[in-house]
């Protein structure tokens, strides 16, 4: 069977490598707390000591990291998978990083003979674990193809936007329009309390409403409520995302007014509160008791 180096046990990263363990591959982990991957070792998968130490003898390099500085220790850090890393790996980059570092990666790990995808992901930890993620694919065609068989156990919807960076350029769009409407709706919600509207009416207006997509769904239930409980997302990876698309904006439409700028300002006042807590808390940076 396929062997699979796996880097990154995060809420996403952890479900992922489990799904590779459900299809019959050999599968061998790192992450930075071993704790994270002790249910998956009893389950069958390998421990390595360093992502160099994963890749040795992998088909597949899949890594699932937080920002551009994590995926650059775990790919060319001093115990990089890089390293070790035969010549014709599959090198998928799962994580959501800035367009300027996933087109980087690509040029640093091709001219080490590897074969590069950058290849985020949407979709929330229960669809990870299940194996139906979206994944949204930048790489020419031929690379994908080859890539497939270690996608397919991930995702069941594969997305091809074009050459490396452009499945990033996606996920990028997809997470800034998710913070804005966070935003957004924390301000609104924030707005109904202080005027005294029955918030029931209000939760329930918004749901059936137009402006009701899937995060504001979601997370009008969680604001209304209080509730912020089993954090799927949190303040600070908001804020990772929507900086780099806003950096990814003011190169591609400079000069232009952004709203970008609105929504990074606000979650950089919520990391510094809550970085770890659900990107729903918003709420509570706004709100205010009558």
């Amino acid at each position: 069977m396929p062997r699979i180096a796996f880097i990154g046990l995060g809420r996403m990263g952890h479900g992922m490598a489990g799904r590779y363990l459900d299809a019959g591959y050999t599968v061998t982990l790192w992450n930075r707390s071993k704790a994270k991957a002790e249910d998956l070792i009893a389950r069958g998968a390998l421990w390595a000591t360093s992502p160099e130490d994963a890749a040795i003898d992998a088909d597949a390099v899949v890594t699932m990291v937080a920002d551009d500085e994590a995926s650059r220790a775990v790919w060319l850090g001093p115990k990089g998978a890089a390293k070790t890393a035969k010549a014709g790996t599959i090198a998928i980059e799962c994580s959501t990083v800035s367009y300027d570092h996933a087109r980087e990666m690509g040029r640093e790990l091709n001219a080490r003979g590897l074969i590069y995808l950058d290849c985020p992901v949407t979709g929330l930890p229960d669809a990870a674990a299940a194996g139906k993620l979206t994944l949204l694919v930048g790489a020419n065609a031929a690379d994908l193809e080859r890539a497939r068989p270690y996608l397919v156990p991930i995702g069941s919807t594969i997305r091809h936007f074009g050459a490396v960076g452009s499945g990033t350029v996606y996920k990028l769009i997809n997470n800034l329009m998710g913070a804005i409407q966070i935003a957004g709706l924390a301000e609104g919600l924030a707005i109904a309390e202080q005027a005294g509207l029955d918030m029931n009416l209000v939760l329930d207006s918004i749901q059936a409403g137009v402006a009701a997509s899937p995060q504001v769904q979601r997370h009008s239930k969680r604001m209304v409520a209080r509730d912020f409980s089993g954090a799927t997302f949190t303040t600070a990876l908001r804020h990772k995302d929507a900086a780099y698309a806003l950096r990814l904006a003011e190169s591609l439409l400079a000069g232009k007014p952004l709203v970008a700028h609105a929504a990074v300002e606000s979650y950089a006042q919520a990391k510094v509160v809550m970085p770890d807590d659900d990107e729903g808390r918003m709420i509570e940076l706004v709100s205010r008791k009558k």
